[in-house]
Protein backbone atom coordinates (compact mmCIF):
# COMPACT_ATOMS: atom_id res chain seq x y z
CA UNK A 1 0.00 0.00 0.00
CA UNK A 2 1.49 3.24 -0.86
CA UNK A 3 1.95 5.65 2.23
CA UNK A 4 0.78 9.88 0.54
CA UNK A 5 1.02 12.75 2.82
CA UNK A 6 0.44 16.14 1.44
CA UNK A 7 1.78 19.28 3.81
CA UNK A 8 1.09 22.75 2.53
CA UNK A 9 2.94 25.79 4.55
CA UNK A 10 1.02 28.68 3.97
CA UNK A 11 1.62 32.38 4.76
CA UNK A 12 0.59 35.82 3.73
CA UNK A 13 2.38 39.41 4.41
CA UNK A 14 1.28 43.03 3.85
CA UNK A 15 2.82 46.65 3.90
CA UNK A 16 0.48 48.34 5.83
CA UNK A 17 -3.27 47.22 6.99
CA UNK A 18 -4.90 47.79 4.67
CA UNK A 19 -1.78 48.07 1.61
CA UNK A 20 -0.31 45.75 -0.91
CA UNK A 21 -0.01 42.34 0.13
CA UNK A 22 1.22 38.43 -1.03
CA UNK A 23 0.29 35.30 -0.13
CA UNK A 24 2.02 31.90 -0.77
CA UNK A 25 1.89 28.59 -0.22
CA UNK A 26 4.71 25.50 -0.21
CA UNK A 27 3.40 22.23 -0.71
CA UNK A 28 5.63 18.86 0.00
CA UNK A 29 4.13 15.65 -0.97
CA UNK A 30 5.98 12.48 0.37
CA UNK A 31 5.16 9.55 -1.53
CA UNK A 32 7.15 6.37 -0.07
CA UNK A 33 10.59 7.52 -0.56
CA UNK A 34 10.12 10.41 -2.64
CA UNK A 35 9.14 14.16 -1.69
CA UNK A 36 8.51 16.44 -4.16
CA UNK A 37 8.14 20.16 -4.08
CA UNK A 38 5.90 22.97 -5.50
CA UNK A 39 5.17 26.31 -4.42
CA UNK A 40 2.43 28.86 -5.63
CA UNK A 41 1.79 32.16 -4.73
CA UNK A 42 0.27 35.43 -5.41
CA UNK A 43 -0.82 39.35 -4.46
CA UNK A 44 -3.49 42.08 -4.05
CA UNK A 45 -2.36 46.13 -4.03
CA UNK A 46 -4.82 46.85 -1.16
CA UNK A 47 -5.09 44.22 1.22
CA UNK A 48 -4.55 43.34 4.92
CA UNK A 49 -2.82 40.80 6.51
CA UNK A 50 -5.53 38.45 7.79
CA UNK A 51 -7.13 38.47 4.09
CA UNK A 52 -3.31 37.64 2.64
CA UNK A 53 -3.16 34.91 5.29
CA UNK A 54 -6.41 33.31 4.40
CA UNK A 55 -5.83 33.60 1.05
CA UNK A 56 -2.78 31.35 1.05
CA UNK A 57 -4.88 28.99 2.95
CA UNK A 58 -7.37 28.68 0.34
CA UNK A 59 -5.51 28.74 -2.25
CA UNK A 60 -3.75 25.15 -1.01
CA UNK A 61 -7.00 23.84 -0.04
CA UNK A 62 -8.56 24.63 -3.77
CA UNK A 63 -5.06 22.97 -4.93
CA UNK A 64 -5.31 20.41 -3.22
CA UNK A 65 -9.18 19.68 -4.10
CA UNK A 66 -8.35 20.57 -7.77
CA UNK A 67 -5.74 17.81 -7.62
CA UNK A 68 -7.85 14.78 -6.02
CA UNK A 69 -6.46 15.37 -2.65
CA UNK A 70 -8.92 15.49 -0.32
CA UNK A 71 -6.40 14.53 3.00
CA UNK A 72 -3.98 17.30 3.73
CA UNK A 73 -2.23 19.11 6.53
CA UNK A 74 -2.47 22.75 6.08
CA UNK A 75 0.76 24.72 8.71
CA UNK A 76 0.25 28.51 8.86
CA UNK A 77 1.32 30.60 11.63
CA UNK A 78 -1.97 32.78 11.61
CA UNK A 79 -4.10 32.17 14.32
CA UNK A 80 -6.55 33.77 12.86
CA UNK A 81 -7.37 31.17 10.36
CA UNK A 82 -6.57 28.12 12.50
CA UNK A 83 -8.66 29.08 15.12
CA UNK A 84 -11.33 29.72 12.33
CA UNK A 85 -11.29 26.60 11.47
CA UNK A 86 -10.24 24.60 14.79
CA UNK A 87 -12.31 26.53 17.05
CA UNK A 88 -15.25 26.49 15.19
CA UNK A 89 -15.67 29.82 14.07
CA UNK A 90 -16.22 29.18 10.40
CA UNK A 91 -19.30 26.73 11.07
CA UNK A 92 -20.91 29.19 12.91
CA UNK A 93 -20.30 31.75 10.65
CA UNK A 94 -21.83 30.51 8.18
CA UNK A 95 -25.38 29.14 10.78
CA UNK A 96 -25.07 32.64 11.65
CA UNK A 97 -25.59 34.05 8.30
CA UNK A 98 -21.78 35.16 8.13
CA UNK A 99 -21.97 37.26 11.27
CA UNK A 100 -20.01 37.35 14.52
CA UNK A 101 -21.90 36.03 17.72
CA UNK A 102 -22.56 39.80 17.93
CA UNK A 103 -24.30 40.01 14.88
CA UNK A 104 -21.30 41.97 13.16
CA UNK A 105 -20.40 40.97 9.33
CA UNK A 106 -17.48 38.77 9.32
CA UNK A 107 -14.55 40.69 7.36
CA UNK A 108 -13.17 38.68 4.56
CA UNK A 109 -16.81 36.81 4.17
CA UNK A 110 -15.94 36.04 0.01
CA UNK A 111 -13.05 34.01 0.64
CA UNK A 112 -14.44 32.42 4.01
CA UNK A 113 -17.55 31.67 1.87
CA UNK A 114 -15.67 29.77 -0.56
CA UNK A 115 -13.35 28.69 1.99
CA UNK A 116 -16.48 26.96 4.11
CA UNK A 117 -17.60 24.94 0.66
CA UNK A 118 -14.41 23.75 -0.03
CA UNK A 119 -14.08 22.13 4.00
CA UNK A 120 -17.32 21.46 4.41
CA UNK A 121 -19.39 20.66 1.04
CA UNK A 122 -16.68 19.13 -1.18
CA UNK A 123 -15.62 17.05 2.19
CA UNK A 124 -11.91 17.97 2.27
CA UNK A 125 -10.34 16.12 5.05
CA UNK A 126 -8.05 19.22 6.03
CA UNK A 127 -5.86 19.31 9.28
CA UNK A 128 -4.70 22.99 11.03
CA UNK A 129 -1.68 23.05 12.31
CA UNK A 130 -0.26 25.97 13.99
CA UNK A 131 3.45 27.28 14.40
CA UNK A 132 4.59 30.07 15.65
CA UNK A 133 5.94 32.82 13.12
CA UNK A 134 9.27 34.25 12.44
CA UNK A 135 10.72 31.17 15.27
CA UNK A 136 13.40 29.82 12.55
CA UNK A 137 10.68 27.18 11.62
CA UNK A 138 12.73 26.26 8.18
CA UNK A 139 10.22 25.75 5.86
CA UNK A 140 7.52 28.53 7.50
CA UNK A 141 10.49 31.12 7.34
CA UNK A 142 10.33 29.93 3.11
CA UNK A 143 7.06 30.46 2.45
CA UNK A 144 6.88 33.84 4.53
CA UNK A 145 9.58 35.03 2.22
CA UNK A 146 7.93 34.00 -0.72
CA UNK A 147 4.80 35.52 0.66
CA UNK A 148 6.50 39.03 1.08
CA UNK A 149 8.01 38.41 -2.71
CA UNK A 150 4.22 38.50 -3.46
CA UNK A 151 4.20 41.53 -2.11
CA UNK A 152 6.76 43.54 -3.34
CA UNK A 153 4.94 42.25 -6.51
CA UNK A 154 2.03 44.21 -5.32
CA UNK A 155 3.80 47.08 -4.25
CA UNK A 156 5.63 47.47 -8.06
CA UNK A 157 2.10 47.36 -9.27
CA UNK A 158 1.17 50.54 -7.15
Amino acid sequence: MKKHKVYYYTDGACSGNPGPGGWAFIKIELLNNSVKVNTRSGDKVKTTNNEMELAAAYYAVLDAYKKGLKDIVIICDSAYVVNAVKMGWLYNWHNNGWETKDGKPIKNKAIWEKFYKLLFEKKMNVQFEKVKGHAGEPINEMVDALAVTARKGAEANM
